[in-house]
This record gives C-alpha cells, sequence and structure tokens, in this order.
C-alpha cells in the first residue's frame, strides 16, 4: 500500500496556514533538504483547490525561468497532480486531474495502486483534516517554526476525540525549526494520577 504522507510548515503554536513573514526567515538549506526527502518520497501529490491554484500560479515560470529552484519546479511539473475541489477547474499545469470519486473512496484507491510509490499532501489543510478524521493519513511531516503565529487556520481542528502519534523521527535545526515525524497510532491505555503518581518527584 502506498503511504499518505502529510508535509506542513507549521509554527509552535500549531498554525499552519503560513504566512511569508514567519516562514521565509527561517528556511535554510535543512529545511530545504527536508524538504526534498519529503518530495523525493511520492510520486502523487494530493492537494486543494487553493494549494494547486497558489502551485500552478508560481512553479511553472520557475521552471521555465532557468533559475536555481527550476529543477524542483520541473519534478513538481513531471508528478501527478490530483486536486480536491468542488469547483470547476481548468489545468494549466501538466500531469493535473480532478479527484474522481469522493475524497475518502479516491484516496483509498490511490493507496491500492500498485503503480503509486507514495502520495504527498503538501498544504491543503482541509484535505489533511478530512484524512486524518478518517485515519488514511500515514505520516505527519512537520517543520515546527520557533514562533508563535497567534492567528490564521491550525491544523487540528475541533473534534471529540484526540488524536495520537508516534514520532518516528525528529531532528533540530541551527535555525530552531524542529523537524518531526508522526505516524497515527492507538489511544494508549487509560492512566490516572494514582497510577503514576510514584514517578512525580520525590516519588519512591
Amino acid at each position: 500500500m502506498a503511504k499518505v504522507i502529510s508535509t506542513l510548515f507549521i509554527s509552535a503554536d500549531g498554525v499552519a496556514e503560513i504566512d511569508p513573514d514567519w516562514h521565509f526567515p527561517y528556511f535554510d538549506d535543512n529545511m530545504g533538504r527536508a524538504v526534498a526527502e519529503d518530495y523525493d518520497t511520492a510520486d502523487v501529490l494530493l492537494i486543494g483547490r487553493e494549494t494547486y491554484d497558489s502551485f500552478a500560479g508560481a512553479w511553472p515560470d520557475r521552471e521555465a525561468a532557468g533559475g536555481d529552484d527550476a529543477p524542483f519546479a520541473k519534478q513538481l511539473g513531471d508528478m501527478r497532480k490530483v486536486v480536491v475541489t468542488r469547483q470547476p477547474l481548468e489545468f494549466s499545469w501538466r500531469n493535473s486531474e480532478l479527484i474522481k470519486d469522493d475524497l475518502l473512496d479516491a484516496v483509498t484507491a490511490l493507496k491500492a495502486d500498485a503503480g503509486s510509490r507514495g502520495i504527498l499532501i503538501p498544504g491543503s489543510i482541509s484535505v489533511v483534516q478530512q484524512l486524518l478524521a478518517a485515519g488514511l493519513v500515514d505520516e505527519l511531516r512537520l517543520l515546527v517554526h520557533p514562533v508563535a503565529a497567534r492567528k490564521g487556520r491550525k491544523l487540528f481542528d475541533d473534534g471529540d476525540a484526540p488524536y495520537h502519534f508516534r514520532a518516528t523521527a525528529t531532528e533540530v535545526f541551527p535555525t530552531g525549526v524542529i523537524r518531526v515525524i508522526y505516524a497515527p497510532v492507538a489511544e494508549p491505555a487509560k492512566v490516572g494520577y494514582d497510577d503514576v503518581k510514584d514517578q512525580v518527584p520525590g516519588g519512591n
């Protein structure tokens, strides 16, 4: 089964709606390497309409310009791009297609497709939220910036039950950015204070 991987730039207070003012001061070669590693895990991009419009409005021109970021722009252009939207959309970027079915059904089919090496979701907060709720996200790859954004859309919405994760990798960059890769896990056994009181300072 192909993995579904969400990759997000995020602030210390959980905001995943990027503001260039707090994001770009922390972008360095370490973050560039991390981003490259994330994109190398997949051959399919699953993105929402806003993310598609942002990417399609920038990366084809950057590829054509032939600058330092042209190889990455070409990599994005060559990838299959599956776009989640309820509105009609005329594609201006190669290898782009509309999702054909219900989101959950379509992602389940993509995961089962023997031709899919991996499915990457850059940004696209609403898509990630829906797939988290359905248990279809295999990894969250977060680049946590050392800043409290204090405004903007957060990754985790309100809900009745918490999500539980296991950290499979962590790395701290010189800028203070923390890279953490989480994999969802089952809820742990119920534990109360009486079960852990011997672990508090001064306990036996």
